[in-house]
């Protein structure tokens, strides 16, 4: 363990001092060598690994895309620094030229260490105080070259970076099984209509499904219509805005609803006129418009009514059984395949419209089998939450000791 009482060694250093800013130009990607590319969706928050990459030539990248990174290098996204999207590379290909291609002077700072230094609180609220734009915000090289911090002896540094690697390498074994619970979780219910039906997934209305179960639509399972949302006009810029307004980007692929205290709000005259499109806890939320498609949350007992906007549809289940059944649904193989060959390709979005979800037929087990059911999904889903308790807690471990090791 690193000495951490002992800092009056350590020496006041600017990051532009000790970080190079990689600057290795391709001329032609597609001649170059190289066969895959980052961009901002293969970078997760506060994660140091890189959640994907892709391949080059597939479309989707522009000439911005030019800038050559190398295996261990720490790749920085400027634009939105508030997103700490920094990760270290574990392959050598391409990036666009406003991520940053970051290398220790290492006879000063070692290369293990520097991704944990741009994930202190310290440095992001740098890059935030010092950020550029009013709409879409980016940070320049040299205003995170300004960035001083406290940096310990090489010798210190090597002991440091070993027990935060550790942590981290802790944290990502938790991460790979929390999305293995998940996947489990959004499998468990085909592999439930896959031994029924005694086949691969195929169409619902022509699957054998057992004695006692009933196909029904969702509009005749439901209690109140399934319908999509609105966006009221201007109500957001109110600065009285204080009801919940529910966006896409707040579901998720695994039931959670991801919408904090600063959530999108809107004011109370619009809200009132909305009434009969609120959502309340225990109602299930899909998106319409994708890609991607698939999103699945439940609204839960925190958020008494809310709006949800004109690309949510509201699914409101009769029971608790029939919420938890239904939402395993939707995240299936079977209502999504359904869904999707149902959608409609326009201007390169994916839309469903809300009678098209009010008629998605959902199999429906007798009473007594709903409930043996449902209990599996439910301890699938507990397996789950623990995982994810433990993989929280991971990280918290990790941000206390950027704290405590890397601050003087």
């Amino acid at each position: 363990m690193p000495n951490l009482d002992r800092k009056s060694d350590w020496t006041t250093v600017s990051f532009g001092d000790v970080v190079t800013h990689i600057k290795d130009r391709v001329q032609d990607v597609m001649e170059c060598g190289l066969q895959e590319y980052v961009r901002g969706e293969h970078f997760e928050p506060g994660n140091l690994r890189l959640i994907g990459r892709s391949t080059l030539g597939d479309g989707k990248h522009g000439s911005a895309f030019c800038m050559r990174f190398r295996p261990g290098d720490v790749l920085y996204v400027s634009r939105n620094p508030q997103l700490r999207k920094a990760a270290v590379a574990d392959f050598e290909g391409i990036c666009a030229n406003t991520t940053y291609v970051c290398r220790a002077k290492e006879e000063h700072l070692l290369q293990d260490l520097l991704p944990f230094i741009m994930q202190t609180e310290s440095f992001v609220e740098y890059t935030i105080r010092n950020k550029r734009g009013s709409t879409n915000f980016y940070l320049n090289w040299s205003d995170i070259a300004g960035y001083e911090f406290a940096l310990p002896p090489l010798e210190e540094q090597r002991r440091i970076a070993e027990v935060l690697t550790a942590a981290q390498e802790q944290a990502e074994a938790l991460n790979e099984l929390e999305s293995a619970a998940v996947e489990l979780r959004r499998s468990t219910i085909d592999s439930l209509l896959v031994g029924h039906s005694g086949g691969g997934i195929r169409r619902i209305e022509i699957t054998n499904l057992p004695r006692g179960w009933t196909l029904l639509p969702a509009s005749e399972i439901a209690t109140a219509p399934v319908t999509s949302g609105v966006t009221p006009r201007n109500c957001s810029k109110d600065p009285d805005a204080s009801c919940p307004f529910i966006k896409v980007g707040d579901l998720t692929f695994d039931g959670r609803l991801n919408y904090g205290p600063d959530g999108s709000k809107i004011n109370r005259p619009s809200f009132e006129h909305t009434a009969s499109l609120h959502v309340k806890p225990g109602d299930i939320l899909t998106n319409i418009v994708g890609p991607p498609l698939g999103k699945v949350s439940v609204v839960p007992k925190e958020i008494p009514a809310a709006l949800i906007n004109q690309a949510i549809v509201r699914f409101r289940m009769p029971n608790e059984q029939m919420r938890a059944w239904c939402a395993a649904y939707l995240m299936s193989s079977w209502a999504k395949l359904w869904l999707f060959v149902r959608s409609k390709k326009t201007s390169g979005q994916r839309n469903i419209n809300a009678t098209t979800c009010a008629a998605l037929p959902i199999p429906v087990p007798p009473p007594m089998e709903l409930n043996s059911l449902v209990q599996e999904l439910k301890n699938v889903e507990h397996a789950q939450s623990i995982v994810k308790q433990r993989h929280q807690e991971s990280r918290k471990l990790i941000r206390h000791a950027l704290k405590e090791v890397l601050s003087r």
